[in-house]
């Protein structure tokens, strides 16, 4: 049995945590531009939620599959799927291209973001993960808020198509590390079966849920057939030998808090990274750089508190941290809803994005490093992946719900139609539409986006009463009744 080498296998997990979390937001600042060259702003949303629909369909299935076979082969078959379909994505030359190649984008991060964390878990000791695992949150933080800011760069100097390309050089360099480096010993269960029924009902209950979350008549059908779905979901996961989300990880009072938590405040993260470029650009008129510089102070917020959250944590335990950051963050969404309109000055914003992220970097750490000291190596990956299925399906359902609501206000007039506000998006900001037109565009998304806003804060308050019920744990250490698993060589 070979050895692993844990720095390049660490290098290589947060290679593979960095791309996969890059792509969730790279494209914000970018989509306005994509719009005004490929049209369908009014699938502008679907862009965003096409990827985390995949991927949180797949994150539990993939955590499930690992447990069964081994991380190295689920990890590397999600990056293979991640990097072609990134390659599709850059030669897209229509909306619905680029929306199908975007969900196969997020299958493969499916596979890539959970794993990467569960290896994490896997090959450091008790004592080094919360550094460790506060380092890798950092490195999530720095991916997921830079894309932003990374698009808008892109976008000025080069083409929207390199926001895909981008991704090629750092995912193969990860591959190889990996291939190299990274060993295990498979800890196969006999006559292990993936639950197919149940994945099958996750699937389709998750798809009618966001289609559901949309908001006009047309979707909201969907969302009693999703109630059926998942219910029927949790039955089967009751009955299975080996459930996709065993049902009882959330008797365990840590996981099942953090779970709520972590999809309330993603909701709140990922609505953030996306609307705000988008009202940077549409409603204030400024450049893609503007907008991703508006988000620059949760960039630098997020990895520092994460870091230094992993330092204090085997000191002063979980809850501080938890109840301690997602307060903060709540007060930099209430700031943010408040100081964003027109005519405002950025500053203010800017240091409530700034308060959002710092408090997002404490609370987003403790939380994950929490589920994973609360499960022994059988559960890790199943229990990595759900904590990461709650916060991705979180921000799914946000930024869907977020882009009926967007799109609902822009529809409120028949006489405009909504493909004009193309034309806000575009280097020359509506300048080619009529005063009247223009006005009533720019009233309609100042309006939308305001109450996304809004929303966006509803979710981080939610996510602060639930952080109140964490557990009152003297020091972070595993509970007496799980079995930690020795790592593999």
């Amino acid at each position: 049995m070979r050895t692993t080498h844990r720095p390049f296998t660490t290098l290589a997990l947060a290679l593979s945590l960095f791309v996969a979390a890059l792509e969730m937001t790279v494209v914000s600042t970018a989509m306005p531009t994509v719009v005004s060259d490929l049209g369908g702003i009014q699938s502008y949303a679907w862009v965003f939620t096409a990827y985390m629909l995949s991927s949180t369909i797949t994150v539990p299935i993939f955590g499930k599959l690992a447990d069964l076979y081994g991380r190295k082969p689920i990890i590397l078959f999600g990056s293979t799927l991640f990097l072609a379909s990134s390659i599709a994505c850059g030669l897209s030359t229509s909306m619905q291209m680029l929306i199908a190649f975007r969900a196969l984008q997020g299958l493969g991060a499916g596979a890539m973001q959970p794993i990467a964390i569960t290896i994490v878990g896997d090959i450091f000791t008790l004592e080094q993960r919360a550094k460790v695992q506060g380092a890798f949150s950092a490195v999530w933080g720095i991916a997921g808020l830079a894309g932003p800011l990374t698009g808008g760069l892109i976008v000025k100097h080069l083409t929207w198509h390199w926001v895909f390309f981008l991704n090629i050089p750092i995912g193969l360099a990860s591959m190889a590390l990996l291939i190299v480096f990274f060993h295990e010993e498979l800890k196969r269960k006999a006559r292990a079966r993936l639950d197919f029924a149940g994945a099958a009902l996750l699937c389709g209950g998750v798809v009618a849920l966001l289609f559901g979350v949309q908001g006009t008549g047309r979707t909201l059908f969907a969302l009693p057939v999703a109630g059926v779905l998942l219910t029927a979901f949790v039955f089967v996961e009751l009955r299975a030998p080996e459930p996709i989300i065993p049902m009882s990880l959330f008797k365990i009072p840590t996981i099942a808090i953090c779970s709520l938590a972590g999809a309330l405040f993603s909701a709140a993260q990922f609505g953030a990274t996306t609307y705000v470029p988008l009202y940077v650009q549409g409603v204030l008129g400024g450049s893609a750089t503007m907008a991703g510089g508006m988000i620059t102070p949760m960039i630098v917020g997020w990895p520092l508190a994460s870091v230094i959250g992993g330092r204090l944590m085997l000191r002063i335990g979980f809850r501080p941290l938890i109840v301690g950051g997602l307060g903060l963050a709540t007060v930099g969404t209430a700031l943010m809803a408040l100081m964003l309109k027109p005519g405002a000055p950025l500053l203010v914003p800017q240091i409530a994005m700034g308060l959002f992220g710092v408090g997002l970097g404490f609370a987003a750490m403790a939380t994950m490093v929490a589920v994973q000291m609360s499960v022994g190596w059988e559960l890790r990956g199943v229990a990595t992946a759900s904590s990461m299925f709650f916060r991705t399906i979180g921000g799914s359902l946000g930024v869907g719900a977020m882009g009926g609501v967007m799109v609902a206000q822009l529809m409120k007039d028949p006489s405009v139609p909504v493909s004009a506000a193309t034309e806000l998006l575009g280097p020359e900001h509506g300048r080619g539409l009529s005063p009247a037109v223009l006005e009533t565009l720019g009233g309609a998304l100042n309006h939308g986006l305001s109450i996304n806003f809004w929303i966006i804060c509803s979710a981080m308050v939610a996510a602060f009463a639930a952080g109140l019920f964490f557990p009152k744990l003297k020091q972070a250490t595993t509970p007496a009744n799980t079995v930690d698993v020795p790592a593999p060589h």
